[in-house]
C-alpha cells in the first residue's frame, strides 16, 4: 500500500487511495454532482445510511445517529450475520463547514484515525478528498491489514450511483 492504488469502478470515476506519510492514507475521488449534494449525503442519516455500509463486507446499517456541526457526534450501528453483537462506530465532529469541508474523529478505539474529508467543486463535478491520520504508523498498518480502508471504493461506488436521485 505504499504505491497509489487505483480501483476502476464500472463507469469511468475512479477511487485512488495513496498513502500520504507513515500515518496518513489519502483516497481521492470526482463525483458526477455538485458538492451540496456529496456534503448532503455525508450528512444525513438516511441518505449515509443508503451508500455508506459496502455489501461485499456482509454488514448492514441498522442504525445512523449524526448531528453534523462543530461539536457534534455521531454513532453508527451495524450488524453482520457472522456475529450476534452489532458493532458501534462513533465520535465527535471536529469542524463542519457546509458544503466543504468535515472533520470527525474515530474513536471507537485506540487506533482510531482523525478524518478530514473536503469537497471542491469544478465544472459541475466534485472533487473528493479524504484523509484518514492515524495516531501511529502501527495504527495505520493495523487498519490496512484488516481491510477497513478498502471500503472506500465500493462506498464512493454506491454514491456514484445514488447521486442522481438527490437532486
Amino acid at each position: 500500500m505504499d504505491e497509489k492504488r487505483a480501483t476502476e469502478p464500472s463507469h469511468k470515476n475512479t477511487t485512488t487511495t495513496d498513502r500520504g506519510s507513515e500515518r496518513e492514507l489519502v483516497v481521492t475521488r470526482v463525483f458526477d454532482g455538485p458538492a451540496h449534494l456529496i456534503f448532503k449525503a455525508w450528512t444525513t442519516p438516511e441518505i449515509l445510511m443508503r451508500w455508506w455500509a459496502p455489501k461485499s463486507f456482509g454488514i448492514t446499517f441498522i442504525s445512523c445517529e449524526a448531528d453534523v456541526r462543530t461539536g457534534g457526534t455521531y454513532r453508527f450501528v451495524f450488524g453482520h450475520p457472522q456475529s450476534d453483537q452489532p458493532m458501534a462506530f462513533f465520535g465527535r465532529y471536529l469542524d463542519v463547514q457546509p458544503p466543504t469541508r468535515i472533520v470527525w474523529t474515530n474513536d471507537e478505539g485506540d487506533g482510531g484515525a482523525v478524518t478530514t474529508v473536503t469537497l471542491e467543486e469544478r465544472d459541475g463535478k466534485t472533487h473528493l478528498v479524504l484523509t484518514d491520520r492515524y495516531p501511529s504508523k502501527d495504527a495505520l498498518d493495523e487498519a490496512i491489514a484488516s481491510g477497513s480502508v478498502s471500503a472506500y471504493p465500493e462506498q464512493f461506488e454506491a454514491l456514484d450511483e445514488l447521486l442522481p436521485t438527490l437532486g
